[in-house]
């Protein structure tokens, strides 16, 4: 990155907590990832231990104080949080540090409204971006469009600005979540004309940045936007994938990524993409095996999987980077199981970018199109065989 592109981002101050749970991100990696990807320029991180949060400054008052310093020696224009900050936290925090003072919960968001490209994509960020400001309503509303005239548009006699406020985005809200259940209503219908054609729909899931649209594109050629970033695709893309060891054609479906305390407003806002996940026949969760964290990836994946209800679907667990491995952690074969949820699971190990194992997922994939009692069958197999798929790096 070049001076003069430092100098035009802004740059942020990156904070996390530790309050002893297992996944506490030490170096606050995948905050900087985020805070770059939209478009951020990380200049310091720090961390703390805490029991619980302080109810005022999260922090509390000496760490803040901290904050305020190292923001003063770095130039730092803005404070950004790896968790999630209340209202009231955040407020008095931009009060003491005397800087704008974000967290995860809001970056996230802004990820996302900077990348949807589609109606239904762009529908699902503003609400939950109007679900989020309508807590903080003091510092943003600003977005929303003013309406001036006429009897009643400005509110009663006595009517307080903040009351305004939060009866303009409520009514915002109401109108979004309108739209999108006029685009469920229209997935439903796509989802019922694939049914009565027998389709066979499989789903693209996993952690953000793992490569699902890199092998998406792989398998069915097609040009669906791939980056190696955090988020680079947010809006479902689904494609015909033909099966020649089958002999039949399957609907394959690209969808966004999960990720660590992904804000719950989009969980609920995302319900018509993810519906594919719910929808789907066969689920490929996507993981880089690249990430020394795969393991928590995984669980995350399956946390958020169970939440929107598709923790039932038959998987196949895809290691994918494999290029990305150098020889002494390279699997001895490209084709196993891991047990997932106490569960043996058909794994193959590929390579998006360069092709390998492409040849062994898809004669996975017309096995289970063809025969998925055989295919199950098969995992719990593959299981005995491998009992104990952790004792290597995988």
């Amino acid at each position: 990155m070049s001076a003069s592109t430092e100098q035009s981002q802004t740059s942020a101050i990156l904070v996390g907590v530790d309050f002893g749970l297992p996944h506490f991100d030490t170096d606050l990696e995948e905050l900087g990832l985020l805070a770059e990807t939209a478009g951020l320029h990380p200049v310091g991180r720090i961390t703390c231990k805490r029991k619980a949060p302080d109810a005022a400054l999260f922090v509390g008052s000496g760490k803040a104080e901290e904050i305020k310093l190292l923001a003063l020696q770095l130039g730092a224009s803005e404070i950004l949080f790896d968790q999630s900050l209340s209202p009231a936290q955040q407020r008095n925090l931009e009060r003491t540090l005397e800087l704008p003072v974000n967290d995860r919960t809001l970056l996230i968001l802004e990820i996302f409204a900077q990348r949807a490209r589609s109606h239904e994509g762009k529908l699902q960020v503003e609400l939950a971006r109007l679900q989020y400001l309508s807590t903080r309503l003091v510092r943003r509303w600003t977005h929303l469009e003013r309406q001036t005239g006429g009897a009643g548009v400005r509110g009663g006699p006595g009517e307080k600005q903040i009351e305004l406020d939060r009866r303009m985005i409520g009514e915002a809200i109401k109108r979004t979540k309108e739209r999108l259940h006029k685009v469920k209503r229209q997935r439903q219908t796509q989802r019922r004309q694939r049914e009565r054609r027998d389709a066979f729909n499989i789903s693209l899931v996993g952690y953000t940045n793992a490569g699902k649209s890199t092998l998406f594109n792989a398998l069915v050629k097609a040009r669906a936007y791939a980056a190696d970033q955090l988020f680079a695709t947010l809006d479902t893309t689904t494609r015909q994938l033909y099966l020649g060891e089958a002999g039949r054609s399957v609907s394959l479906s690209d969808t966004v990524g999960f990720i660590r305390d992904l804000p719950h407003g989009l969980i609920d806002a995302f319900q018509a993409t993810l519906q594919e996940a719910v929808d789907a026949d066969l689920l490929l969760h996507v993981v880089d095996a690249a990430n020394p964290n795969f393991p928590e990836q995984i669980a995350e994946v399956q946390r958020v999987l169970a939440e929107i209800g598709a923790d039932h679907i038959p998987q196949i667990l895809v290691f994918n980077k494999l290029d990305a491995l150098g020889p002494e952690r390279r699997p001895p074969q490209l084709q196993d199981s891991y047990e997932l949820d106490g569960q043996p699971v058909p794994r193959v190990f590929v390579s998006a970018r360069a092709g390998e194992g492409l040849a062994e997922l898809r004669q996975l994939l017309a096995q289970r199109v063809t025969n998925p009692v055989e295919g199950d069958a098969e995992a719990a197999e593959m299981g005995a065989d491998f009992p104990d798929n952790h004792a290597s790096p995988f």
